[in-house]
């Protein structure tokens, strides 16, 4: 069984940092990619960033420069390092992966950026 779970979210003032992580269990992880999406109350789920198994990754726009993803293999957990926080970066901040058809979530972790 599958399980993603993330930790590290919290309350920072604007321009403060955080370290998000999503531990995973039941997957060979290192040879799966990864992402961090985050979502707001009644908006669409968005990509922050992934990392693939290779460690290549790509960015969204809105956090290109402040955001950066990595993974450690060994300790199956993917990373999401937060510098230069916006307020408009609050959200609740999911990690997923995908297994042949099927996608899996963590329960997700709130960020919250005060101005």
């Amino acid at each position: 069984q599958v399980q993603l779970v993330e930790s590290g979210g919290g309350l920072v003032q604007a321009g403060g940092s955080l370290r998000l992580s999503c531990r995973a269990s039941g997957i060979i992880f290192s040879i799966y990619a990864m992402g961090w999406y985050r979502q707001a109350p009644g908006k669409q789920r968005e990509l922050v960033a992934a990392i693939t198994s290779a460690g290549i990754t790509n960015y969204a726009d809105s956090v290109k420069g402040r955001f950066t993803v990595s993974r450690d293999n060994a300790k199956n957990t993917v990373y999401l390092q937060m510098n230069s926080l916006k307020p408009e970066d609050t959200d609740v901040y999911y990690c997923k992966t995908r297994r042949g058809v099927f996608d899996y979530w963590g329960q997700g972790t709130q960020v919250t950026v005060s101005s």
